[in-house]
């Protein structure tokens, strides 16, 4: 018996349990692979890890001075070297040390739900270990990348996310799918020395974020030497020979071969077999929630559903924050407190809906939050779109020669706020955060005119689109 039964111990789970334990709670977590998830090793950190020595490099290529003392290429054997310590050499001893620091207690093997409170865990000995919550159960699964039903792709056996950023050689790369792991991955391994042919079904890249983004990553990636075709359409895929090269057929009847397919074409829950059938929930599916991460359609406040499961918002930072709102809530059942309901209270992600941050790291960088402009004239907003060259920005100019790149922001004229930002150019990740502050705390235009930027820094592109503003 437990006071909370978290499934699932990567980021999203770990912080659940880590904000019980701090409310006072007892907690079970509960892993059936590593413990620190996706994100830890077959994510986030490997693919930053594959793509930090891209952008070094590019970033010293782009200034007089620096470039001339670059006279190789990456070493592919040091990236993957440095990876794979950023993995942890894919083990979880450290992350382990971690969960019992917090007094959660690790329990291993697939946890499933076993009807209202109930957990049965199949443990590693092929035993049944059987749990009960006093008050909460926290479903922190994940998702899955998204194989499609296509002809030919059991016996191709095509990579995932988890094989490109765990893989070390590939000649010949065909990635599908143009969203972040595809250009992601187009980016890092072009760069290692492979040839990377980028199939898009759509007329660019990142089609979801402004459209200036994906025109200008297609081009950056086809100046890399990468072979970007968009409005192309995968009908299967044909690998003869296991380990031989495998082919990717078009709907035009174009084949394209490669060594190795990616298939970067989405998610898929993971919760096929979580027992949801013994709570009245559909098996596979996404499981619906409310704003404090509670899942709709089951009786009770007991059961949630936290990151990409939820499908609110598919990123790690996302995720680690429903974990916060959570376990504030999961806190307050336990203590019989009322919760607050109000946008932006410590029980409401709020943020899912209307400031979500996200970096893409191509080259260049792509950093945004809250909603694009078409997004904001959908809803039925009274908008007003700023835009600004990013590369007529003093500090943009001394961090790189021939400096390319835009800025853009949404302001709400009826509220005089801002509902969006996107920044597209190299180094701007870390402009996202201050994007992300003005966004979430709906500063007023007229405030953030007070908000001086340092000179000379990219950051004062900010000033640049106050002027252009108020004109």
């Amino acid at each position: 018996m437990f006071d909370v039964i978290v499934i699932g111990a990567g980021p999203v789970g770990e912080n659940v349990a880590d904000r019980a334990r701090a409310a006072g709670l007892t907690v079970a977590l509960i892993e059936s692979e590593l413990v620190g998830g996706e994100c830890s090793y077959w994510a986030c950190m490997p693919s930053k890890a594959l793509l930090r020595p891209v952008a070094a490099l590019a970033e010293a290529r782009a200034v007089a001075g620096s470039r001339e003392a670059v006279t190789g290429k990456l070493d592919a054997a040091a990236v993957f070297a440095r990876r794979d310590e950023f993995t942890s050499h894919w083990k979880d001893d450290g992350q382990v040390g971690w969960v019992d620091s917090i007094g959660a207690v690790l329990v291993r093997g697939h946890g499933r739900l076993a009807g209202p409170r109930r957990v049965e865990v199949d443990t590693p000995d092929g035993g049944v270990r059987r749990l009960a919550a006093r008050h909460a159960v926290a479903v922190c699964t994940g998702s899955d990348a998204l194989i499609p039903d296509l002809p030919g792709v059991a016996q191709a056996k095509p990579w995932t996310s988890r094989q490109a950023t765990s893989g070390r050689d590939v000649e010949r790369l065909v990635i599908v799918g143009g969203g972040v792991v595809g250009v992601e991955m187009a980016t890092a391994w072009r760069a290692l020395g492979s040839e990377v042919t980028l199939l898009i079904r759509e007329a660019a890249p990142l089609p979801r974020m402004e459209p200036f983004v994906g025109e200008m990553i297609a081009s950056s990636l086809s100046e890399a030497g990468v072979k970007v075709r968009t409005g192309v359409t995968v009908t299967g895929l044909d690998r003869p020979t296991p380990g031989g090269p495998v082919s990717v057929l078009l709907q035009d009847g174009q084949k394209i071969e490669g060594d190795e397919v990616l298939l970067a074409v989405g998610r898929t829950p993971r919760t096929n077999y979580l027992g949801l059938e013994t709570v009245g929930l559909e098996p596979g599916s996404w499981l619906k929630v409310d704003d404090s991460c509670r899942v709709q359609g089951v009786d009770g406040d007991w059961l949630f559903a936290v990151g990409d499961v939820n499908h609110r918002a598919l990123l790690t930072h996302q995720g680690k924050y429903q974990a916060r709102i959570a376990g504030a809530v999961i806190g307050a059942l336990a203590r019989n407190e009322s919760l607050d309901m109000q946008r932006w209270s410590p029980h409401v992600a709020t943020a899912d809906i209307d400031a979500v941050p996200q970096v893409v790291f191509t080259e260049p960088e792509v950093g945004s939050v809250g909603k694009t402009a078409d997004e904001a004239r959908r809803a039925g907003l009274n908008v007003r779109v700023v835009d600004y060259d990013l590369g007529q920005v003093a500090g943009a100019s001394l961090f790189a020669d021939g400096y390319r790149g835009r800025a853009r922001m949404v302001v709400d004229l009826d509220r005089n706020v801002l509902l969006g930002v996107t920044f597209i150019g190299p180094g701007v990740a870390e402009l996202v955060h201050s994007a992300t502050v003005a966004v979430a705390g709906e500063v007023p235009i007229d405030r953030l005119w007070h908000a001086v930027p340092s000179y000379p820094t990219i950051s004062e592109v900010w000033l640049r689109l106050l002027e252009t503003f108020r004109g």
